[in-house]
């Protein structure tokens, strides 16, 4: 069986990659005693801690660590009416440290996630490897089947245009767990044991066209490329749905990724997953959404942006409007979320008014 890394095993990199340039995001309903084992990778970066429930709780942080942590009255302060589009208890609120954030990449994590290891037992240096993905480009366009032929002892195989190698810009890289799989609520009542042991080493680029299940518990993105984008919706608390705020951030995210020229990864890194999450409080909160998925998911797929929605933030009001006019027949939530989905976008450029905007998958 899988086991994590101690912390005694994670030895730092000699530099950090992208220190100034890089927020970690981890929200949280508990003290964050788990990033003890994360130190030696995360002690050198800023973190934005946003708190779940509530707010009058004190969340403790270890020692030595940088970080701004934010609470539901933080949120309320400083986004005012607009807070409303901000998931309360859910960890869909996690993306409220995306809008906050002034920094060029964002790596995102859950506080039940520990440092993994390799099949020789090494340490594994999630972030690094995350940053790795997203410094190098991506080949949506035509399928490599050596993977990723950017990474070290790869490359594009015999076959594969040249036109195409110079690959796009890389936008999100999506990593995996050990331990406990994500599963639905149904999948872990019928497979309550079950563990990941299996360590893949491959990154893959998903093709344009293609949709997958985001998972926000490992993940990383270019916030200038794609930020206005990772929005987790409307979750948790007075809502008829939850554990579907990632999955739905990765599906509008690829739609826009695929109609603005950027790539997703997924792969490698992993981290080790320690804790299984309640089925029946799963199913509770999912039963819903998995019905509505046979439709979200084919809606998604034959979403056709226009030629003019040129920058994420149009690409994202544009997606609004026709989940308000295609979704609403599977239920009103989905009134409610398009509203939410254009708040969002009015809340993140009231923070981020000189925000970079993405034409034709370049950032200006």
């Amino acid at each position: 069986m899988a086991e994590p890394a101690t912390a005694t095993q994670a030895a730092a990199p000699a530099v950090p990659q992208l220190k100034d340039e890089l927020d970690i995001v981890i929200p949280t309903i508990r003290n964050l005693d788990f990033l003890e084992m994360w130190r030696p990778f995360f002690q050198p970066y800023h973190l934005i801690i946003v708190q779940d429930g509530d707010p009058s709780k004190t969340i403790k942080v270890p020692d030595g660590f940088d970080y701004e942590l934010y609470n539901r009255n933080d949120i309320n302060r400083i986004l005012g009416p607009k807070a409303s589009c901000i998931s309360f208890k859910d960890s869909a609120c996690r993306c409220f440290g995306y809008m906050v954030s002034k920094k060029k990449y964002i790596f995102t994590i859950d506080d039940d996630c520990f440092v993994a290891k390799d099949p020789s037992g090494k340490a594994i240096n999630a972030l690094e490897q995350h940053i790795k993905n997203l410094l190098s480009p991506s080949t949506p366009f035509f399928f490599n089947t050596l993977y990723d032929p950017f990474r070290d002892g790869a490359d594009f195989v015999r076959g594969y245009p040249f036109s195409l190698r110079e690959g796009v810009p890389t936008a999100v890289s999506h990593g995996l767990w050990l331990n406990i799989p994500d599963y639905d609520a149904p999948t872990q009542l019928v497979k309550p044991l079950e563990r990941n042991t299996r360590f893949v080493d491959a990154v893959l680029t998903i093709p344009k066209g293609t949709l997958f299940p985001m998972c926000g518990m490992n993940l990383a993105f270019d916030r200038e490329l794609i930020g206005p984008a990772m929005y987790f919706g409307l979750m948790g608390d007075g809502q008829p749905i939850g554990r579907y705020d990632d999955m739905w951030a990765g599906w509008c995210t690829k739609v826009i990724c695929d109609h603005l020229g950027l790539g997703v990864k997924t792969g490698l890194p992993y981290i080790y997953h320690s804790k299984a999450s309640n089925p029946f409080v799963n199913l509770r909160k999912e039963y819903k959404g998995i019905f509505w998925q046979e439709e979200i998911i084919p809606f998604f797929q034959q979403t056709v942006l226009p030629k003019d929605c040129t920058t994420v933030q149009k690409c994202y009001i544009e997606l609004a409007k026709q989940v308000k006019e295609k979704l609403s027949k599977v239920d009103p939530y989905f009134d409610k979320l398009a509203e939410a989905m254009v708040t969002w976008i009015e809340a993140w450029d009231e923070l981020n008014p000189t925000g970079s905007s993405v034409t034709n998958g370049k950032a200006k």
